[in-house]
């Protein structure tokens, strides 16, 4: 028998009077659709003990009626638990989601109590099963790290904490001569320049062949750095391009700054560049990140594997059981690929049921064999279409390299082709061609 758990995230939930519509039994059986689980608590010492042992990554949920359920059990003998106190007791180390009644969410003042006391979000008294589960969903999803925020700096910037700024996922890359400045950020795509006044004054032209550039990233941000306030110069500076000017503080200050403005650049990518269902890359994520990876591996000589997945038969999943269940699949495929990948590998939902991996320093052999390997974790999972029926599915999928093929789009295509073979040949299967014969792996 194995240690694993049976569910991969698992939710904590301290609540006295269960408040979802219909019942735990059916609340839980949503959550599993999810691949996570759900232990509910209804004291308060419980819960608490079982929030600061916990070691994984989960979420822990908190139904403010609690409170107001003790008030109701004085009678018996209990002391009634106030807020301050129930906040006071929480493990400060981690972050959690309160559920309150629409009489509560009116109180401004329990909002800000709430948002000051590590709160990771919080929601509104009723809510339907299947909503609230999908919210815990995306809160999952949320929680992954963010990705990396690259600047450039050109000019002098005394005080600033590179390493500091990279512990908040901001890597700082500088770069002296203004006059090659473009060049440098072809070859980079930073997410934010920064631009000294001085540097500026220097080659006024900086942000104008940056900006009309046609490969010009819409989402990049162009910063001034003014070191004395000059209106005149924030005008100017507004007018050739630049997308905002900061004023030279404290080197903490300014960090600040930065990060909140990677931060605000990170969600604008996501908006752009991330499936909203499940958090992996699209189709415009995908294309920017692998033609990145695809450069990379020509620099260092490195091969990739560019492999292709389609959920078999989705049409009569979605006509069998909904389009809500089909949504699940999805989902959970998206939960069964993500663990499997390493540091620099890519995965994208490239739309519907068909998903895109990308894996680094990899070859055609060891990414048919890593993808096969995620199509028998997937056949293996359970998936209960209604009470005590259980059904399994498949995908098939089709794996290209490089250098053999060398741009984004040839493999794309290569590996298209042998997902075609994969479909062909029965389905629930991997496809690939080395040598100029498909070698399929077999379903099990």
């Amino acid at each position: 028998m194995s240690d694993a758990p049976l569910y991969k995230n698992h939710v904590l939930m301290l609540s006295q009077s269960f408040f979802i519509k219909d019942n735990q039994a059916e609340l839980l059986l949503h959550a599993h659709k999810y691949d996570f689980d759900i232990v509910f608590f209804t004291e308060v010492c419980e819960f608490v003990m079982a929030v600061a042992n916990d070691e994984g990554d989960g979420l822990y949920v908190i139904d403010l009626d609690t409170l107001h359920n003790m008030q109701a059990d004085m009678q018996d003998g209990r002391r009634t638990l106030m807020l301050g106190e129930l906040l006071q007791r929480l493990p400060g180390d981690h972050s959690y989601v309160y559920l309150q009644s629409a009489r509560q969410g009116g109180r401004f003042l329990l909002q800000q109590r709430l948002v000051d006391s590590h709160c990771l979000a919080y929601a509104e008294k009723p809510i339907a099963n299947d909503v609230f589960v999908d919210k815990l969903f995306n809160l999952f999803v949320q929680k992954k790290r963010g990705d990396l925020v690259r600047m450039v700096v050109l000019g002098e910037v005394d005080g600033l904490d590179d390493a500091a700024l990279l512990q908040e996922r901001l890597e700082v890359v500088r770069h002296a001569d203004a006059q090659t400045l473009h060049m440098r950020v072809k070859e980079l795509r930073p997410d934010l320049v920064l631009v000294t006044d001085t540097e500026y004054a220097r080659t006024d032209a900086i942000v104008r062949v940056l900006q009309k550039n046609i490969e010009a990233d819409p989402v990049r941000e162009i910063t001034l750095l003014q070191r004395h306030p000059d209106t005149a110069l924030t005008r100017r500076a507004l007018a050739d391009g630049f997308d905002t000017v900061l004023a030279v503080a404290e080197p903490g200050l300014l960090e600040a700054q930065l990060v909140n403005r990677a931060n605000k650049i990170r969600i604008n990518k996501d908006l752009i560049g991330k499936d909203r269902a499940t958090g992996l890359l699209n189709k415009v994520g995908l294309q920017r990140k692998a033609q990145d990876l695809i450069r990379r591996a020509a620099l260092e000589g490195r091969p990739l594997a560019f492999g292709i997945i389609d959920i078999d038969k989705f049409k009569t999943i979605n006509d069998t059981w909904g389009h809500y269940f089909g949504d699940i699949v999805i989902k959970r495929l998206s939960l069964t690929l993500a663990p499997q990948l390493g540091e620099w590998d890519l995965l994208s939902r490239f739309g519907g049921e068909e998903f895109v991996v990308v894996f680094w320093d990899c070859t055609l052999e060891q990414g048919h064999a890593r993808l096969d390997a995620m199509r028998q974790a997937f056949r293996a999972i359970p998936f209960e279409v209604a009470r005590g029926d259980l059904r399994h599915f498949s995908f098939s999928g089709g794996v290209a390299a490089y250098p053999e093929h060398k741009s984004e789009n040839e493999l794309f295509l290569r590996a298209d082709a042998m997902l075609y073979e994969a479909k062909q040949g029965g389905r629930n299967q991997v496809c690939t061609e080395p040598a100029g014969r498909c070698r399929v792996a077999m379903a099990h």
